[in-house]
Order: structure tokens, then sequence, then C-alpha cells
């Protein structure tokens, strides 16, 4: 049994907007898990024009798990977005230097921490996840959503902002899967039991 290669950019094949993006990506803060792929109407080097707001200097990382499928026009907002919501100003002084260098002196930025996707999640079209936020294993998010809340595994959501719509599956049958983590099993193993993958 053969399985596509995962160290291969573009795996269809004469079809150039569809990569397994961790082929990619060049960020060190951007990981990216084996076979998930990433769509693009125009252009695939777009994902990380994608990932806005994403300074080096603040250390925080975009972390995608194996498997997942991430529509054209994703946009992931990450922690440099963020601004002072307590003081009298939330414009960030200290970022434009001369004698506004240490505005921020014994102050720091409000970070939500990494932005998480798990394994085998769909990212609808156009969708939009806000920094720090964590996305179960095995779930949906609707096209043109705004995700500005964790979601749960196997939940399917929607909406601006998202909601919950429905769980793809039963509680029970949700901790069997999440026990079971196909997603690690060797690919020889996947590829023996796609019928019960696709069932």
């Amino acid at each position: 049994m053969a399985a596509p290669d995962k160290d291969q950019i573009f795996p269809l094949e004469h079809y150039d907007r569809l990569c397994f993006l961790k082929n990619i990506v060049k960020s060190p803060n951007i990981i990216v898990g084996d076979y998930t792929y990433y769509d693009d109407f125009e252009d695939v080097h777009n994902f990380e024009k994608n990932v806005k707001y994403h300074f080096d200097f603040i250390g925080d990382k975009l972390i995608i798990g194996k498997f997942c499928q991430i529509a054209s026009g994703v946009t992931f907002i990450m922690n440099g977005a963020n601004h002072l919501q307590d003081s009298v100003s939330t414009f960030p002084f200290a970022i434009f230097g001369e004698d506004w260098k240490d505005a921020m002196a014994g102050k720091s930025y409000p970070t939500k921490g990494d932005t998480q996707i798990g394994n085998d999640v769909w990212i609808g079209f156009d969708a939009t996840i806000m920094p720090g936020i964590k996305i179960g294993d095995g779930a949906i998010i609707g096209s043109k959503s705004v995700v500005t809340k964790d979601v749960e595994p196997y939940s399917i959501v929607g909406g601006n902002p998202a909601k919950p719509i429905r769980k793809r599956f039963s509680e029970e049958r949700i901790a069997k899967l999440l026990d079971m983590k196909w997603w690690d099993w060797p690919v020889e193993k996947i590829t023996a039991n796609l019928d019960k993958l696709t069932s």
C-alpha cells in the first residue's frame, strides 16, 4: 500500500493551489503536523500572510495538528494585535520610540498564549481565529466564522462570534475517538483502515 508523500509540497497532480502546509511554512513560530493541507484560490504562499500580527519578539506560536483541512482566506490573528485595555489610552506609544520608548516600562501588552489547532480540524472558507484560541481534535469551523472562544473536540461551530451548532458524535464516541488518536497511527495502519476512517 502506498500513501501520499507527506513531504511533497503539492500532493495533487497538476494543481498548485493546495499544499501540504508544513512543507511551505518558513516561520519557526508556526508548527504544522503531517498531511495538514491548505487550499488557496490564488497562491498557497498566502498562508503566512494570513497569520496576522505575528511578531517574533512576542514569541507566541501557531500550532496546527495533523490531517487538518484549511480553506482559502482563513486568517489567524495573533497576540501582536493586542493593546492595553485598562489604561486611559489603547495607543501603543512605546513601539514608536523616541521619547515614547519607555512608555511600557513595567507594563506588558496582554497575551492569550499560543493558538492551538488540534488534529483533523476542518476550518472553512474565510474563517478568523482570534489569539490564544484552542480548537479541539475533530472540530469543524464554519465558513466566515469568527472564533473568539475555545472549541471543544468534535464540535461544529459557526457564526460571528462562532457558537456551538452541535457535536459530531455522542460524548461516549468522542471519548473513544480521542483515546484512539488515529492521526498518530503509522501511515500504513491509516492506509489499511481508510474504510473505517471514512465510514
